[in-house]
């Protein structure tokens, strides 16, 4: 028996150990994210906090990104936040006066 999570639900579960995992944007763009996964899929997920921690990483600068996977991106030619859609899941959201993004992690 499984249990339809709203959006708010979502987010308070990343509350204390994980609250900093992702921005209050991130989060909501997760969501819509892996729910609209789940209808594609018709797949139904089980909310693992931990789980979604290690497999996401929400990036608020593409250098950030560039000095974790410096050599992959080297390799690949990645230049643009655009280029890592090629690679692994991109998540893009409007973080304000930043276009933040998630990842998938590889």
């Amino acid at each position: 028996m499984k249990r339809t999570i709203t959006e708010s639900e979502f987010i308070d579960a990343f509350n204390g150990s994980y609250a900093d995992s992702f921005s209050y944007e991130g989060k909501k763009a997760l969501y819509e994210y892996l729910t609209e996964l789940e209808d594609s899929t018709g797949f139904e997920m089980e909310l693992d906090v931990i789980a979604i921690h290690c497999e996401y990483t929400e990036y608020h600068l593409l250098t950030d990104f560039i000095a974790d996977y410096e050599d992959y991106v080297k390799a690949h030619n990645i230049k643009e936040i655009d280029d890592i859609a090629e690679h692994t899941q991109l998540i893009r959201f409007d973080g304000g006066l930043d276009h933040k993004f998630i990842i998938q992690q590889f």
